[in-house]
């Protein structure tokens, strides 16, 4: 039986409210959490949602569809289920707020929880318009998410979209071809003449070696890329986008910030720089 995606979707793009200054450091490390939680949602990273979601037997959570976890086992076998069936999971934040009150975390989210299936030859899309609140624990230094319950935020529930996923091309005859963006990448910023390296997997999608940052690939089309920047180290973060070359070897565009610490909300593009970005390892060749 398929029970549907369950979402903590807590990668991306946020819109965030203010905090109260007394809390500013305790709210940025719950949010962290929040965000590293859609992150391993989205790359179906169970390891780390396993690590940062509490196994009390007795707490409590709600998804859509009626759904009620008690403990961490049946959550388990259902995300697990949902990854399997799921080809690709894109989880845009559109809204989050964060509050903190000693060892006790609460949030306020809007995400979208987009999933695309493989059914004949053609993939099939859908967009969960959802919102959810939940309430984390810090243990032993660490924010844990207890409880959480999510809900559609239309009365529509689910709608089909048509547009192909985010990492594909169009190619001449107008089929969906994958895109391979793994590898090594040293980035340069050019301005700073400031360079470290990234590692993405075939989505676009990894770390890099400049403050613990990490690179989310949101959208690629006609060789244009796009994305967002979360350095943890500085407490920074941004989007970027890039023209890839027509041999896969290196690509150049601009990057910015969304937030620096506490201030959130910069507008996109206003401040930034440019990139040049060149594969170390060698463009992987389609099977």
């Amino acid at each position: 039986m398929n029970r549907g995606p369950c979402v903590w979707v807590l990668s991306a793009i946020v819109m965030l409210a203010s905090v109260s200054s007394g809390h500013a450091a305790d709210d940025q490390s719950a949010e962290a959490t929040v965000r590293a939680l859609v992150r391993a949602n989205a790359e179906k990273d169970m390891e780390t949602m396993s690590r940062l979601i509490a196994h009390d037997a007795d707490i409590t959570s709600y998804t859509i569809g009626g759904r009620k976890y008690v403990g961490w086992v049946d959550l388990e076998r259902d995300m697990e289920e949902e990854f399997r069936s799921a080809e690709i999971i894109e989880i845009p934040i559109r809204e989050l707020k964060v509050w903190t009150r000693g060892d006790l975390a609460w949030y306020a989210m809007e995400v979208d929880y987009i999933r695309t299936v493989s059914t004949g030859s053609q993939p099939q899309r859908a967009l969960l318009p959802l919102r959810e609140t939940g309430v984390l624990e810090r243990r032993d230094g660490q924010w844990v998410l207890l409880s959480w319950h999510e809900s559609f935020r239309t009365a529509g529930g689910a709608v089909a979209l048509h547009e192909p996923p985010s990492v594909t091309l169009a190619s001449s005859n107008n089929h969906l071809a994958q895109v391979d963006l793994s590898g090594e990448w040293e980035i340069l910023e050019v301005e700073d003449d400031k360079r470290y390296r990234a590692t993405l997997d075939k989505s676009g999608n990894g770390p890099y070696t400049q403050h613990g940052g990490r690179f989310t690939t949101s959208r690629f089309s006609d060789r244009l890329w796009q994305g967002t920047w979360q350095q943890p180290g500085n407490d920074r973060e941004g989007g970027f986008e890039i023209l890839l070359s027509e041999d896969g070897k290196e690509a150049k565009g601009v990057w910015w910030y969304t937030r620096v610490g506490t201030h959130k909300n910069i507008p996109p593009r206003e401040h930034g720089g440019t990139y040049h970005w060149k594969r170390i390892t060698p463009v992987p060749t389609a099977p």
